[in-house]
């Protein structure tokens, strides 16, 4: 490496740690953004030849804002709503029962009026009383989601054109880098796909459960347990568990135990056995590594990390299988003078030996041809 490569490369690595800082304080909506884009890439091109590479991205966009944020936003306003009902005493929870049921079982009689009343108002002050913290981050997110649709437009648009100038420019053969990307495209999918479908089937039979069961609000808990089936084995747990506990704490007994069931067999059946199918059968990970990779992320970039820490994990895996298929196999020949010869240089004396045998064998064959004409 003379001097022009090594300062080139110097300044590759002070660019890329540069642009790395920079792009940091919005890396989770970076991330995000990718991870949109990839799953809307296909509808794009599905509506492309009909709409126009400037337009589809714009109606595939829309369509995902109307589906994603619409259940937020509904989330967020009952979430606002019941916390106010609560602090004011009304949560519509039948709380005369539980105060005998705990005074039978304990002896002490405790207030569960004035106790959720409480919680409502600590809830509440936590949430939307700090006006200064609101307001910073509703412009915080304002700005990382004006950054998403900026992004996830010209990736959905020319994200072909992204991944053909990550291979060129890849210091790999275009076959191997052309492998390691359908490897992580095959992961990719059947995580985020994967999780994203396991996570609505799982809250939709949910709440059936949780309909059926009598639950006040049955449609907002089935939201919140779509939103926690992302965690794999405990995240719809966190909602039907402690519902089926309220029923049997107010003397419902039969419709908690059912609920129980239903939940431990029905719900835990979708996420033992839909998850694995999907997910494992797609990227082929096991389920403990998905695990590890969903709080893992979670915990180093927030909740794009649910999607993105599985990815990071599938992706090692992948790209060290790549090498080890493309290269882990290749012997290294000897050489008579000492030391080793490459993979490349093994080629390259293997074709030299397959011409020269090729020479002595068409030498051979016209002297043969010569001396039979004498004759």
């Amino acid at each position: 490496m003379d001097t022009d490569q090594r300062f080139l490369f110097a300044l590759v690595v002070v660019s890329g740690v540069v642009s790395l800082l920079v792009v940091r304080p919005f890396l989770q909506f970076v991330v995000g953004s990718v991870l949109v884009a990839y799953v809307l890439y296909p509808v794009n091109q599905r509506l492309e030849p009909y709409l126009g590479a400037r337009v589809a991205p714009l109606v595939v966009m829309t369509g995902a804002v109307v589906v994603v944020f619409a259940p937020v936003a509904y989330i967020t306003v009952v979430l606002f709503r019941d916390l106010r009902e609560l602090s004011r005493g009304e949560s519509g929870l039948e709380t005369g029962e539980i105060e005998e049921t705990i005074a039978e079982e304990t002896g002490r009689e405790i207030d569960v009026t004035a106790s959720a009343s409480t919680i409502g108002e600590e809830l509440t002050d936590i949430l939307f009383g700090d006006i200064a913290a609101l307001v910073s981050f509703g412009l915080r997110l304002s700005i990382g989601f004006a950054l998403v649709l900026f992004v996830v437009y010209y990736l959905v648009r020319d994200g072909d054109r992204l991944v053909g100038w990550v291979i060129d420019v890849a210091p790999m053969a275009d076959s191997v880098c052309g492998r390691l990307f359908r490897q992580i495209d095959a992961t990719t999918r059947g995580v985020v796909v994967g999780h994203l479908f396991v996570a609505v089937l799982q809250g939709v039979v949910g709440g059936v459960g949780l309909f059926l069961a009598g639950i006040p609000n049955a449609v907002f808990w089935t939201f919140v347990m779509t939103v926690l089936a992302l965690l794999p084995l405990i995240g719809a747990s966190l909602v039907w568990a402690p519902a089926a506990g309220y029923l049997f704490v107010v003397g419902d007994t039969r419709p908690a135990i059912a609920l129980f069931l239903y939940g431990l067999v029905v719900v835990s059946l979708v996420d033992n056995y839909a998850r694995p199918i999907v997910i494992d059968r797609e990227a082929e990970i096991n389920p403990a590594v998905i695990l590890v990779g969903v709080f893992g992320g979670t915990y180093a970039i927030g909740m794009t990390g649910l999607f993105v820490g599985p990815i990071v994990l599938a992706v090692f895996v992948a790209t060290v299988e790549a090498f080890d298929d493309e290269y882990g196999d290749t012997p290294v020949v000897s050489d008579p003078q000492g030391g080793g010869v490459g993979p490349s240089e093994a080629a390259a004396g293997e074709s030299e030996d397959r011409s020269e045998a090729s020479g002595s064998a068409v030498a051979s064959d016209s002297g043969t041809d010569g001396d039979s004409e004498t004759a």
